[in-house]
């Protein structure tokens, strides 16, 4: 009867692992989609002053930068600092797309080990659970799962053998008193 719950337990830790597995790489990919889109939309605010770096400063857009913040009023002088900051990120953001596109498993690495916390933030926050079922959300549940199962199991057998060995500790027969 216990070797049957146990099996049933197996069972039901190594679906959920699998679900939970499945959701991994649609997270990954509605990171990705908020990053490329928080890419774009820096892109898209940049895009004005890029065309001014165009006429005026060969496309250069740190020159237009530098003159905004040389000039000598400060309400212009404070607009170069504006760019600058949406210049920044728009590199910042740029960068982190290109490297979650360098491979197929780098979006996996960027948002384990060196997400934007923004982005992932955001992404959290607005998570639909989704299920994908292409090659890698396979692998990864299949693999999820089957660790899921195999460490709880190990863990239950841990505790029963400890159980087990603190019963026999605490209801050890009494020896004999030799008289």
């Amino acid at each position: 009867m216990i070797r049957r719950l146990m099996d049933y337990l197996r069972l039901l830790l190594f679906v959920c692992g699998v679900l939970l597995g499945v959701q991994v790489p649609a997270f990954v990919d509605q990171y990705g989609q908020r990053l490329q889109a928080h890419t774009i939309e820096a892109k898209h605010s940049l895009a004005e002053f890029q065309r001014d770096a165009d006429r005026f400063f060969d496309g250069d857009i740190e020159k237009l930068i530098s003159h905004y913040q040389q000039n000598p009023d400060a309400v212009i002088n404070a607009g170069g600092e504006s760019i600058h900051t949406i210049y920044l990120r728009y590199q910042h953001l740029d960068s982190a797309l290109k490297q979650f596109n360098q491979t197929a498993y780098s979006g996996f690495r960027q948002v384990a080990f060196e997400p934007l916390a923004d982005i992932r933030s955001e992404a959290w926050h607005n998570f639909t659970h989704t299920i994908m079922l292409d090659s890698r959300a396979m692998t990864i549940g299949l693999m999820l799962g089957l660790l899921l199962a195999m460490l709880c199991e190990l863990l239950l057998v841990g505790a029963g053998k400890c159980c087990v060995s603190v019963y026999r500790g605490v209801f050890k027969p009494n020896a004999t008193i030799e008289g």
